[in-house]
This record gives C-alpha cells, sequence and structure tokens, in this order.
C-alpha cells in the first residue's frame, strides 16, 4: 500500500467551484490505498457537500465527485524525504 495526498485545486472559478461555500466540505486527505485510483474513490465516498454540485439549489460546480478528477484536485504519492516537514495542515478560520 501507498500514501496518497488528496488536495483540492484552489484556482478554479467561483462559478466552478465545489468548494464555495467553504463550509461543510473537506478539504484534503491522506489516504492509505494500492493506486492513485483507489485512493479517489475512497475520498469520493467520504467527501462532504463538495460532492453536491450544488448550493440552495445553485449550481457551483460542474462536477459532483470533485476528489475522482484532476480538474478539480490532486492526488500525488507521498515518499519518504530527507528534511523534516508537515505532511498536511488543514485549517479554516472564520
Amino acid at each position: 500500500m501507498k500514501l496518497w495526498l488528496l488536495r483540492l485545486i484552489d484556482e478554479n472559478a467561483e462559478t466552478d467551484n465545489p468548494w464555495n461555500p467553504w463550509y461543510d466540505k473537506c478539504f484534503g486527505f491522506v489516504i492509505c490505498a494500492e493506486n492513485q485510483k483507489e485512493a479517489r474513490e475512497l475520498a469520493h465516498n467520504d467527501a462532504g457537500d463538495e460532492n453536491r454540485g450544488e448550493f440552495l439549489r445553485q449550481k457551483i460546480a460542474d462536477t459532483k465527485g470533485p476528489w475522482l478528477d484532476p480538474k478539480y484536485s490532486t492526488c500525488i504519492e507521498l515518499t519518504a524525504g530527507d528534511t523534516s516537514i508537515i505532511i498536511m495542515k488543514d485549517m479554516q478560520s472564520a
């Protein structure tokens, strides 16, 4: 098994952004899976409201599966490095 880091791509337009508004959403995952496809599927199945594709009956994104789609999210394999780093800190302040 491998470790995968999944993060949203925050560059999508305001009208095509599954993470807008920002609450009740998942913004990242670290997942243990055999491959990228399985990692994306696990994230998709445990997602928050980013999978809805709409907010208050208004379309906010052209997807209901942003964790499955490289247009909306990244999925990279984590490997050991030579330096100490924080793998993931996901904080949202209001």
